[in-house]
C-alpha cells in the first residue's frame, strides 16, 4: 500500500510537508477544503496564520508536536480549524486538518440561547418582585392599586408560562427532528381544525378567513399534533399581524415537482392583509427570541420562540418554509411538504 493511498483513506485534510516548508504531498481533502492542487506549494504562503507558522516551525526545526486555530474564508462564511503538526521520521511534518466550525457555532449558539432566556425571563420577574414589594409596602391598604397590580402580574405571569411551554416545546420538536413521520395526515383536515379552533380569536380581532382549497384531501406523511403546533403558530401570527377587519387567505394546492424538495409536493399558503414585514428582517424570522418589533410582539403575547417551532417542524417533516413580504400589502408565509404517494 502506497502513502497516498493512505493518505486518501483519512476522511480529513491531511498534508505533507518538507523540511523546506513546501508540501509534498496531500489528500483529496486537503485539495477540496483549499480549493485547488496543493503539490510544490510552499506551506508558508498557503496558511499564512502566524499561530499555524510557529506550529510548523517547531515541528521541523525541534521535533515538536503541536496545534494552532486556523480560520479558512470561503463562499459560505468563515470555516474554523484545528491544525495539528506531527514530525515525520525521516524529516518534514504531516499537517491534519480538524473541522471545528459546527462545534464552535453551536457553543455560541448555546451561549446566545442562555442570554436570551435571561433577559426575556428578567424583565416580567423584575415586575412581579416590584410589585409584590410595593403591595406590601406603600400600596398595602391601596383596593384599587391591589387590582390593577394583580391584573399586571397576572400578565406577566401568563408571558412567563408561556415563554416556558414554547421552551418545552421547542426542546421536544429538536429531539425529534431526525426521526421522519410515517402516518399519513390530511393537510386540509388539519387546518380546519386549527380555523375551528381560533375561531374566538378570529371573532374577536373581527378577522376573516378565506380557505376554499380545505375542502379537498392533501396527503402527506406528517406528525399531526406538530403539524397542528404549525399552523396554530402561523395563523394566530397572521391574526396578531394582520390587523382588525382584515382577511386571512389559506391556499393549499399539489405541486407535480417542487424544484427544492425535488419531488411532488403540497404548498400552503397563510397569507395575510397586514403591514408587512422589511426585507431586511425575513432573513432572521425564524432565529430564536428575533422579533421585528420587539414592544408590540411582548405586547401582544408573543415570546419570539414561534417560528423557530415552525422551522424545526417543517424540517422533520422534510420540507421547506419560505418567508414573502411587501410592506402596506402584507406578509405570506408558504410551507412546502412532499406530497404522500
Amino acid at each position: 500500500m502506497t502513502l497516498e493511498a493512505v493518505l486518501e483513506g483519512i476522511p480529513m485534510p491531511v498534508i505533507l510537508i518538507g523540511n523546506d516548508s513546501r508540501i509534498g504531498l496531500a489528500n483529496a481533502a486537503a485539495s477540496e477544503m483549499f480549493n485547488r492542487d496543493l503539490g510544490g506549494v510552499s506551506a508558508v504562503s498557503l496558511l499564512r496564520q502566524a499561530p499555524v507558522l510557529a506550529v510548523i516551525d517547531a515541528c521541523l526545526t525541534a521535533a515538536q508536536v503541536g496545534q494552532a486555530r486556523f480560520l479558512l474564508s470561503g463562499l459560505s462564511g468563515e470555516n474554523t480549524y484545528i491544525c495539528r503538526a506531527t514530525p515525520l521520521p525521516d524529516g518534514g511534518a504531516m499537517l491534519s486538518f480538524e473541522d471545528q466550525t459546527q462545534q464552535e457555532d453551536s457553543e455560541m449558539m448555546r451561549r446566545d440561547f442562555v442570554a436570551n432566556i435571561s433577559h426575556e425571563l428578567r424583565t416580567p420577574l423584575t415586575s412581579l418582585m416590584g410589585f409584590i414589594e410595593t403591595l406590601r409596602g406603600p400600596a398595602r391598604g391601596d383596593v384599587e392599586a391591589h387590582d390593577r397590580f394583580l391584573t399586571i402580574m397576572d400578565r406577566e405571569a401568563q408571558r412567563m408560562n408561556r415563554m416556558v411551554s414554547d421552551l418545552l416545546s421547542l426542546a421536544r420538536v429538536e429531539v425529534d427532528e431526525r426521526i421522519r413521520p410515517r402516518d399519513q395526515v390530511d393537510l386540509a383536515a388539519v387546518l380546519r381544525s386549527v380555523v375551528a379552533t381560533l375561531e374566538g380569536k378570529l371573532s374577536d380581532a373581527s378577522v376573516t378567513v378565506s380557505a376554499d382549497a380545505l375542502r379537498d384531501s392533501f396527503p402527506i406523511l406528517g406528525d399531526r399534533d406538530q403539524l397542528t403546533q404549525l399552523f396554530l403558530n402561523l395563523i394566530e401570527n397572521a391574526i396578531k399581524y394582520g390587523g382588525t377587519g382584515k382577511t386571512i387567505h389559506i391556499v393549499v394546492e399539489n405541486l407535480d415537482r417542487d424544484q427544492a424538495l425535488r419531488q411532488p409536493a403540497v404548498r400552503v399558503d397563510i397569507r395575510d392583509e397586514g403591514e408587512g414585514i422589511d426585507a431586511i428582517h425575513l432573513p432572521r424570522l425564524t432565529e430564536r427570541f428575533y422579533r421585528v418589533d420587539d414592544h408590540r410582539s411582548r405586547d401582544q403575547g408573543g415570546t419570539g420562540l414561534g417560528l423557530a417551532i415552525a422551522k424545526h417542524i417543517v424540517s422533520r417533516h422534510r420540507g421547506r418554509l419560505k418567508i414573502t413580504s411587501k410592506q402596506a400589502v402584507g406578509s405570506c408565509f408558504s410551507v412546502f411538504f412532499p406530497r404522500a404517494e
